[in-house]
């Protein structure tokens, strides 16, 4: 049986203007080589530093912006043979920031029903009963559809465009750092929401966030990923329990422990992240990692099973 999602060697690659007068030209790898599989009713977490390429990745996922190279394929079909139309049926996404994503103009109702407005999905009476359910799923009541977004908490506005993410009854929600720009109370509030869902109507999850402790809570799995490319993917209990690239042990090092006498060794990243303009050569973790050596900047390490379910790009586990 073919996985819900996809991905096959992606590459994402932007032309950008430099120089005097912009007469030259560089490249952006801003997704390069990615290769996925998301199963159906999963939680794929896909975590990074900023700039690492998780944002492009869920846009060239959408079909918001299209592969330089590689394929995506839902549902076993390649994304060009879908028209954005059908896709919409079956594949949505939740934004950063619930504020911005949310049109200040039209009421929550209104919001909420577009997508069912736009497909001609049942009468206006059924249509706006739809809106009533929803609403209530996501927590919130039927009179909250007359107001507007700017009368809601950020929380509560979150919530609003999970409504809205479910109105078409998707098998995929794409949630780009859907928690971040929330207080940690209503983190733990809004994640706890999206697995109820995703376990009362069999929601597949790619979610995205730099946030640690919010990919251990919801995911099943977990990409680690680091300028454009996967350095790790493990199931997320053996990832967090045993990390084993170097750039996942940095990454764990750096999360608050509320236990003073469970505190790990930090392990400390020289440097800043390589421009994807001009990245190393080798492996492109090997400027910064601790353990690097001869044949790190000398041959860049593909993605391969070190253990059952476990992938890893370091030279550290070759052969």
């Amino acid at each position: 049986m073919p996985a819900l999602l996809e991905l096959v060697e992606v590459r994402k690659l932007y032309r950008v203007s430099s120089g005097l007068l912009g007469l030259q030209s560089d490249t952006v790898r801003a997704v390069d080589g990615v290769s996925l599989r998301v199963e159906r009713g999963e939680t794929l977490g896909l975590v990074g530093e900023s700039g690492c390429g998780k944002s492009t990745l869920a846009k060239c996922v959408m079909g918001l912006e299209s592969v330089t190279s590689g394929e995506v394929v839902f549902e076993g079909r390649p994304m060009a043979e879908w028209n954005e139309t059908e896709l919409r049926r079956h594949m949505q996404m939740i934004f950063q920031d619930p504020y911005s994503s949310l049109n200040p103009r039209q009421k929550i109702g209104s919001i909420i029903r577009e997508g069912l407005d736009i497909h001609k999905i049942g009468a206006p009476a059924e249509r706006n009963a739809r809106v009533e359910e929803l609403l209530g799923l996501v927590g919130l009541l039927p009179e909250h559809g007359a107001r507007y977004p700017h009368e809601f908490s950020g929380g509560q506005r979150q919530r609003v465009a999970v409504a809205r993410t479910l109105a078409l009854d998707p098998d995929l929600v794409v949630c780009d750092e859907p928690v971040s720009a929330l207080d940690v109370s209503v983190q733990a509030q809004v994640l706890s929401l999206l697995r109820d869902l995703q376990a009362r109507f069999g929601l597949t999850y790619v979610f995205i966030s730099h946030d640690l402790s919010v990919i251990s809570h919801i995911s099943d799995r977990v990409a680690v990923m680091y300028l454009g490319r996967i350095m790790e993917l493990a199931p997320s209990e053996k990832l967090f329990a045993s990390p084993r690239h170097p750039y996942t042990e940095a990454l764990l090092s750096a999360v608050l422990v509320p236990d003073p006498k469970r505190r790990p060794e930090r392990i400390p990243l020289t440097g800043d992240l390589p421009s994807p303009m001009n990245p190393p050569s080798g492996c492109p973790f090997h400027p910064r990692c601790p353990k690097a050596f001869d044949k790190c900047p000398a041959e860049r390490p593909e993605l391969r099973e070190v253990e059952p379910g476990v992938q890893v790009a370091c030279w550290l586990y070759d052969g």
